[in-house]
């Protein structure tokens, strides 16, 4: 009777995921009669074909391997380390759902998967970059499937759709369809920026993320990892910053040790790790541990006890900034570094009456973006001597700040008009730029959200070709002021994958019907894997989330 209970609703589970009552199942938002045609994959790849044989895999027989051709071999830690988990992807007990499912001649093994480095430098030990190659073509046929890519970082990309490929039928054997695929990203920087002041995020929450990004394909994660409310890094050359500006200088900071397993645990994973340092606004916590950093504010004619931003009239300031972002340039190996530059609040700086006379002096009269581009100059070029080059908010290219020609603006402000605008002004003036704008994920709402967010393109302005390869891509931004450990995966996940297939696949990529369809079945296997992202509407996976 047990029996055959559980085979019966096994049966259900199957249904479900063939299409069975599709609309009963996902909701009239999702008008698609049938499961995509691609099956599960996300990001979708840019060409794929797809055929009906299907090839079993045994968790005692399958492999993946190293191809005798490949310039990385059993030395290369990092593909080995990916083989590694992969495998356990596939095998390691979670059943994957939603996957194209094959009916053409009886099933035959595929016993392994051969993964070949074509080009002579694998970049194995280096760490990824913006210039990164991550294509790969992907070949599932008798007798091996094989995986090539010039570099490990589109073997890595290879590897997850591989995995993505891999389904269970009602017996629970795994199979795979004879696939081919050529694939790349559309866009070099591919983002996820998540807040670690307003609340301090526990390490391996920000692991759990990165495991995540690397499920769809993202290829940026951008630290925002100090503001206002706490000073979290723990800085080895001014250790009283995090002493005196963290929520608890024991517990609530990052430690070299804990900053150095980020930067290893996303480069395993093609993952670059940014750091954004934001001066001269956004800094009270700075000031907590640096005496003088910050401008005394004043109420008439006497200081009223509170601070303002940064202050920019004291060599002091320029020194310590030179010590600090000297650190940050050696700890965190990434070419570039993100300077913010935004929502600075002038109220302080005016009531200063040294700040006015500074004023005065510089010819600046009353406008303080013009001692806002002063300090901010200073800066940047304070930065160019570590050998690195710099992100900033969009507010530093609109205040006129002389910028050197690889600075990448990012832009967040505004509506749609509103940005596409600004992305056209910033291309224009040739400067390379990152759209985040229609990517707010703190912003949430009652029901599916991410339609709207996929829908965005950061393409989509008036402007020249030249002007649209000047868009490197876009991030997917999470702020902290409502998010912790409790509630930042679901609330990221799966709504930052409708992103990632917007900046990987191809702009033609736009039907949601389909796209619902196969985010289902990505989220279901994101939960099987571990992650516990959100469901799109009403909807089960087979395989629910089990908690921490």
């Amino acid at each position: 009777m047990v029996a055959s209970l559980k085979f019966a609703v096994l049966l259900l589970a199957v249904a479900a995921c063939r299409g069975s009552n599709y609309n009963d199942i996902f909701g009239e938002d999702a008008r698609d009669d049938e499961p995509s045609k691609y099956g599960s994959l996300w990001p979708l790849p840019q060409k794929v074909q797809m055929s009906e044989v299907s090839f079993k895999l045994t968790s005692s027989s399958f492999k993946v391997v190293d191809a005798e051709e490949s310039s990385a071999g059993a030395s290369c830690s990092l593909l080995q380390n990916a083989y590694r988990r992969y495998y356990e992807y596939m095998f390691g007990g979670a059943r994957k759902t939603g996957d194209y499912k094959g009916r053409g001649s009886g099933p035959s093994e595929l016993s392994e998967l051969q993964v070949w480095i074509t080009s002579p430098d694998s970049e194995c030990d280096s760490h990824p970059s913006v210039t990164s190659d991550e294509s790969y073509e992907l070949s599932v046929d008798q007798p091996y499937a094989v995986l090539k890519a010039p570099k490990v970082w589109g073997a890595l990309r290879g590897l997850e759709t591989f995995s993505q490929l891999v389904y269970e039928d009602e017996y629970g054997a795994k199979s795979i369809n004879s696939t081919t695929i050529s694939d790349f990203p559309r866009f070099a920087h591919r983002g996820i920026l998540l807040d670690s002041s307003r609340h301090f995020l526990p390490i391996k929450v920000i692991l759990a993320n990165l495991e995540a990004m690397a499920m769809n394909k993202f290829n940026v994660f951008h630290w925002h990892i100090v503001d206002d409310q706490s000073f979290p890094y723990l800085s080895r050359t001014f250790p009283q910053l995090s002493q005196q500006g963290a929520y608890h200088p024991y517990t609530h900071v990052y430690t070299p040790a804990d900053v150095k397993m980020v930067i290893e645990f996303g480069r395993l994973r093609g993952i670059r790790v940014i750091p954004e340092f934001d001066t001269p606004g956004h800094t009270q916590s700075w000031g907590k541990g640096q005496k003088d950093l910050l401008t005394p504010c004043y109420s008439g004619p006497t200081p009223s006890g509170s601070f303002g931003p940064v202050n920019p009239i004291l060599n002091t300031t320029y020194d310590f900034m030179g010590q600090f972002f000297k650190e940050i340039s050696i700890v965190f190996p990434d070419a570039y570094i993100h300077l913010g530059g935004d929502e600075v609040d002038f109220s302080c700086w005016k009531s200063n009456p040294d700040i006015q006379k500074f004023m005065d002096q510089q010819g600046f009269g009353q406008d303080y973006s013009k001692l806002e581009s002063f300090y901010i100059q200073r800066l940047l070029d304070i930065v160019t001597t570590t050998k690195k080059g710099y992100m900033i908010w969009q507010e530093v290219f609109d205040n006129g700040v002389k910028l050197k020609p690889d600075t990448i603006i990012h832009v967040w402000k505004g509506n749609q008009q509103q940005y596409q605008n600004e992305m056209a002004k910033v291309t224009s003036a040739g400067y390379q730029t990152l759209l985040s704008t229609p990517w707010y994920l703190n912003r949430i709402s009652y029901g599916q959200d991410w339609q709207g967010v996929y829908k965005a393109d950061p393409q989509d302005f008036k402007g020249t070709d030249a002007q649209k390869k000047l868009v490197i891509g876009g991030e997917a931004c999470l702020w902290g002021e409502y998010v912790d450990a409790t509630n930042l995966t679901p609330r990221l996940w799966p709504r930052a994958s409708a992103v990632a297939e917007r900046l990987w696949s191809a702009k033609e990529v736009t039907d949601v019907n389909d796209a619902y369809s196969r985010l289902s079945a990505h989220r279901c296997r994101m939960v099987a894997r571990g992650i516990p992202a959100e469901p799109l509407f009403s909807s089960y996976c087979p395989r629910e989330y089990k908690g921490i």
